[in-house]
Formats: structure tokens, sequence, C-alpha cells
């Protein structure tokens, strides 16, 4: 991709827009299987989440009615707040919460557009941890402003590079109440922009994590999970990992070929599970 194409596609975002569908690396991946969650008796858009000067957009989802809702931080992919984010928004929302997914590269530029995986991690390389931090709480503060999201009630999920922002957060933000972390890295070499990483930040957790992973991840091995297990024991934190045995990576993405519907639903049977059994309901 061009030098000019990439700075046009980070100009589109900064207008504060979400694209619409699918990113276009994963399009060629959609299965007919997607699930579409619908918007019958919700209230699900696009928003415009203020953060210092700026605006950062975003996907809320939640019930009708006056709430206030229990709040779910819904953390993106690498491809950005696409469908399958929204969708699980829409999903959350049918259990009566509130649910919100910022556009998390909204400052280096959207990915939406990007053809390849490489292209994308270009940006992602980009986005530093504290300002993913910064970020989820001016969402928090927004659902807070907003009168319909109960920030007393407070957990946060995401899926892959989501998931890693998950235990982060969690260690981040002493309000949180639940987190549930589906796939996410746990182990690496300190960076400027990736200062931390989950099994560095055990002993700093605010609230349990359930991880959710894949025993046959070919990007996650196990005995990543193995250090995180052990430091999650050593920090004598209430948090649990569950390895889905011969599961790929990706296992709950269902627009794409990764996906398994047993291991999927089972998943999200424990989260809304954890979720309430940590008062985040």
């Amino acid at each position: 991709m061009s030098t000019e194409a990439v700075d046009t596609t980070r100009r589109n975002l900064i207008t504060g827009a979400l694209a619409s569908g699918f990113a276009l690396a994963v399009q060629p991946l959609a299965d007919a299987a997607t699930i579409t969650t619908s918007t019958d008796h919700l209230v699900a858009g696009e928003v415009s989440i203020p953060v210092g000067d700026k605006h950062m957009p975003g996907y809320r989802a939640m019930p009708e009615g006056d709430g206030p809702f229990p709040v779910v931080l819904v953390v993106q992919e690498i491809f950005g707040v696409h469908e399958h984010i929204r969708d699980v928004c829409r999903r959350f929302a049918r259990q009566g919460y509130l649910a919100v997914a910022p556009e998390l590269y909204f400052r280096q530029g959207s990915v939406a557009n990007l053809p390849s995986i490489d292209d994308i991690m270009k940006i992602v390389r980009e986005v530093p941890d504290a300002q993913v931090m910064g970020d989820l709480d001016a969402t928090v503060a927004w659902a807070k402003a907003s009168s319909k999201g109960d920030t007393g009630k407070l957990a946060v999920t995401g899926f892959c590079w989501g998931g890693r922002i998950t235990w982060l957060y969690t260690a981040h933000n002493p309000g949180i109440k639940a987190g549930v972390a589906w796939y996410g890295r746990l182990v690496g070499q300190p960076s400027a922009n990736n200062p931390k990483h989950p099994a560095d930040l055990a002993a700093q957790l605010h609230a349990p994590v359930l991880g959710l992973y894949g025993g046959d991840d070919k990007g996650i091995p196990q005995e990543s999970v193995d250090t995180m297990r052990a430091a999650i024991k050593a920090a004598n934190k209430p948090s649990e990992i569950i390895v889905y045995p011969n599961m790929p990576h990706g296992f709950h993405a269902d627009y794409r070929e990764t996906y398994r519907e047993e291991a999927a639903k089972d998943g999200w049977k424990r989260l809304l599970a954890w979720f309430a059994a940590n008062g985040v309901k």
C-alpha cells in the first residue's frame, strides 16, 4: 500500500467515523455462518467519546429503557471496531449491559480498509499501551456521564490484541470488577510502546480475570500460558485461565474459518457467569 493511501486512510478516521462492515483484510475469510444480532429493542450505533481535545469514535449497544445498565468495555481485535466487534456489543446488550467498543487506533489511523495483516500491524505497533489505558478511562467517563451506564458495575473483555489489553486494563483501573481475556498475548519483550505484559502485571490486577485460550494457538505457546498461571498463583490473585484443547487462535471469531462453535459458546457462557459472580450484573 502506498504512503498516500495509508495517509488517506488515516485522515478518514480522524473525521470520527467508523467504517461499516468487516475489515477489508478479513472480508475474503468471512463465512456464511457469521452471527448477526438484531437491534430490535436495543439502542445501538456509533458514538463519539471525548478524549482531551479530540473525539474518539466508538460503537455502543444497550437495551431500550432508562438504565443505568452495567458497563462492559469491548476491546477490539487488530482489525479495529469492525462488524464482529459491533455484534459482540449487541450480544451484551441483549444480556442487559451497556457495551461500548472504542476505536483505540483512532490517533494512528484506520485499519478498516487496509488489505493485509502486515499493513495493519504497521499501525498497531504505533499504538502505546499508555494511550490505550487513557482512552479506555475516557470511555468509562463517557459511559458514566451518559447516565445510562452504571460504572460501579464495570467489566472489560477483549479479543486477540484486545485480550492482552484486558489484562493490562484490569491492572490499571481499580474500578474494574471483572475481566475476560480471549487469547491475548501474555509475555513479550519490553518496548517503548509496550513496556509491560500481562505476566509482568499479575500482582497488580485489581479484579479477577478469566483467560480463554486455545491449546493449538500457534501465536500463544502453552509455555506462556504456564508462565501467566504461575504469576497469578505467586500473586495470590483469584484469576483463572481455561485452555480449550486443540482450539486455534480466534476460535470465537464466527466470521472466519478459525471459529469453533462449541468452544465459542462455552467461553461466552463462562464469560457471563464470571461477570455475574463478580458483581457485574
